[in-house]
């Protein structure tokens, strides 16, 4: 890998295409190369910058692979436990191997090309090991907790390339901060790990609550703006960007700007708006209690249809919020406003539909589907003559 010249070992585009099987025998290779680099001449090993440059245009070459690959295809039996384990240890090594990688390149004098070489090899065996690991997750354990475990893995890559690219940045005379920035950032990555949910329904109620999060991040400063309505206060600096809009030489200073604050018809077509916002965090509350209560580790598809259809209840919610701010277009609050109804009632109507709701008249989730509708027939109505005004 780390040879003179612009000559590198061979990468790993077949052998990810392949699976995880040839995967482990390439790691095997890269191990048998790494003991055979001790009998390589001086002469033909790269300066230790170009090795480390060349380290990481592979670790990054590994990333689309790692994104789109397929687990492996076994008939044995998954053993969850010897999984987490591998995974874990292989984490770990990596975070040892970056860290000492870190403190070669952080003292004087410099390590060889030898030297360079060696470590050089110990981190990329060790990022592949975890790759592999990951490989051997099948989807039939829930792509929600298969997503969180390739994140993680992808956290560990790049952040090594990301050290790696520090490294390359600050010579060894003068270490700098941001050396041990990066080193610690491959550290908590690989810590990480530990902390990934062991089951499908744990990796479901924790992207719930993320979503929960941010939907109540997005209602909170909706119904700020509108308690202060100003909503673009505090976006400028006090001191000189609000100085300038109030004394602009054409009169024009956001306080005298139409287009900076809501009209009257603005304000009628908020209410609604807020009101389907506030649903949409009900909703999902809603949602992630059910799962918390009902929800089954062994109905992996269910949970994940239900994590799928909730994920995309937040953006749908951003989307709507930007739209109200001014100066505000009715037409793209309707098409905001519809696209989130017709999202929210598609989350309520899985929910109800799957195992996680045990009595299926069960009252609450007909009521919010009444309340979602209900906001959206009133800002049909307040955004008709937006509707009416549109170019054919």
């Amino acid at each position: 890998m780390c040879v003179a010249g612009n000559e590198m070992s061979s990468s790993a585009p077949e052998v990810l295409g392949a699976g995880s099987n040839g995967l482990s025998v390439w790691v095997s290779s890269r191990r048998e190369a790494a003991m055979a680099s001790s009998t390589t001449p001086v002469s033909f090993l790269a300066p230790p910058l170009e090795q480390l440059r060349h380290l990481a245009e592979e670790l990054r070459s590994l990333l689309p692979r790692v994104r789109v690959g397929e687990a492996q295809e076994t008939a044995e039996e998954f053993n969850r436990e010897m999984f987490w384990r591998r995974l874990n240890e292989a984490a770990m090594k990596v975070s040892g191997e970056a860290t000492v990688l870190t403190t070669l390149f952080s003292k004087i004098p410099s390590p060889s090309p030898q030297e360079t070489q060696r470590i050089c090899e110990q981190v990329h065996i060790a990022t592949e090991e975890v790759i592999a690991a990951y490989y051997t997750f099948p989807k039939d354990q829930g792509i929600t907790l298969r997503k969180l475990v390739r994140n993680a893995v992808l956290d560990i890559v790049d952040g090594t390339a990301q050290l790696l690219d520090a490294l390359l940045a600050a010579p060894s005379q003068s270490p700098e901060n941001g050396d041990l920035i990066s080193c610690n950032s491959v550290s908590v990555a690989c810590q990480q790990v530990a902390e990934i949910p062991k089951d499908n329904k744990a990796a479901a109620l924790l992207m719930l609550t993320k979503s929960v999060d941010l939907v109540k991040d997005a209602h909170e400063e909706m119904e700020q703006a509108v308690e202060e309505c100003d909503p673009y206060c505090g976006l400028l600096d006090d001191s000189e960007d609000n100085s300038d809009s109030h004394h602009n030489e054409d009169g024009v200073g956001l306080p005298s700007n139409r287009d900076s604050y809501w009209s009257e018809e603005d304000q009628a077509l908020i209410t609604p708006c807020l009101a389907l916002v506030r649903a949409s965090r009900a909703s999902l509350k809603k949602i992630r209690i059910l799962v918390a209560e009902n929800g089954r580790k062994d109905q992996v598809a269910q949970l994940d249809d239900i994590v799928d259809i909730s994920d995309e209840i937040s953006p749908s919610v951003d989307d709507l919020v930007l739209s109200v701010y001014p100066p505000v277009c009715h037409l793209t609050v309707r098409i905001t406003s519809a696209k989130l109804v017709s999202v929210l009632i598609k989350a309520l109507e899985i929910t109800k539909a799957s195992h996680v709701s045990p009595q299926p008249g069960d009252s609450w989730i007909p009521l919010l589907i009444n309340a979602v509708d209900h906001c959206m027939d009133r800002i049909k109505e307040l955004t008709q003559r937006a509707v009416e005004l549109k170019p054919a």
